[in-house]
């Protein structure tokens, strides 16, 4: 495994855990997912750099593509969750309530 790989592949696996260990805030769970995407992006394009071939070219825009209608969706909810709840906190959310 090259250093380049081992980079975008611990820095996927360190949003990961920061998504699994670190569920206080939903504004955290979304940076971690953003991460997470931005990893998965930058190896892509390395990826189809790498290959040479034109017919994944379009790979890395769609996966940025839903990458920012995640981030747009993700930011809708915590507004959403910020003015019926008051808080971001996971611990404050009840799916009973709902």
């Amino acid at each position: 495994m090259t250093p380049v790989h081992f980079a975008f592949s611990s820095a996927f696996m360190l949003g990961l855990t920061g998504l699994a260990f670190h569920r206080t805030h939903l504004l955290s769970a979304l940076l971690c997912l953003e991460g997470m995407m931005l990893a998965l992006f930058i190896a892509l394009s390395l990826w189809t750099l790498q290959l040479g071939s034109t017919n994944f070219s379009a790979a890395p825009m769609l996966l940025l593509a839903f990458s920012a209608c995640e981030a747009s969706a993700g930011l809708a909810l915590l507004v959403a969750t910020a003015r019926t709840h008051g808080t971001d906190r996971l611990q404050a959310l009840n799916l009973l309530q709902c």
